[in-house]
C-alpha cells in the first residue's frame, strides 16, 4: 500500500499552569484540525474513516505525552501519534510553574488503491 499525502496542518497548544505535556499536545492537535473542513473525499471516492492521520507532537518532555489521549482528539481515520523532543518551556519568575508549549504536525493521507 502506498499512501498519498493530501493535507498537512500545524497547530500549537499551551499548558499555562501544570506543565502537562498531554494537555498541551491535545490542544495543539485541536488547534491544527479545527481550522479545516475536509470535503474532498467524494471527489476521490473515499470516506473520512479511510484517512490515515499521522501526528507528530514536539514537546520538551515527550515521554510524558499520553499518545492514546492525544489520538482521541481526531474524530475520523486511523490515527498514529508520536511525541518527539521539541516545543518550548518558558520558566516562571519563581521557577516553579513553567509554561509548556507543544507543536503538532497533522498529516492526512489515503491509500492510493494500487
Amino acid at each position: 500500500m502506498t499512501r498519498i499525502r493530501c493535507i498537512t496542518e500545524m497547530g500549537m497548544g499551551v499548558d499555562v499552569h501544570g506543565r502537562d505535556a498531554t494537555k498541551a499536545a491535545r490542544r495543539a492537535v485541536s488547534d491544527a484540525i479545527r481550522h479545516s473542513s475536509l470535503g474532498f473525499f467524494r471527489m476521490i471516492g473515499k470516506t473520512a474513516n479511510e484517512m490515515f492521520v499521522d501526528v507528530t507532537i514536539g514537546v520538551p518532555n515527550p515521554d510524558e505525552v499520553d499518545t492514546a489521549a492525544v489520538a482521541k482528539e481526531l474524530p475520523y481515520g486511523t490515527a498514529t501519534v508520536r511525541a518527539i523532543a521539541g516545543g518550548l518551556e518558558i520558566p516562571s519568575d519563581q521557577g516553579n510553574d513553567p509554561i509548556l508549549i507543544a507543536n503538532a504536525a497533522v498529516i492526512v493521507s489515503f491509500d492510493d488503491g494500487k
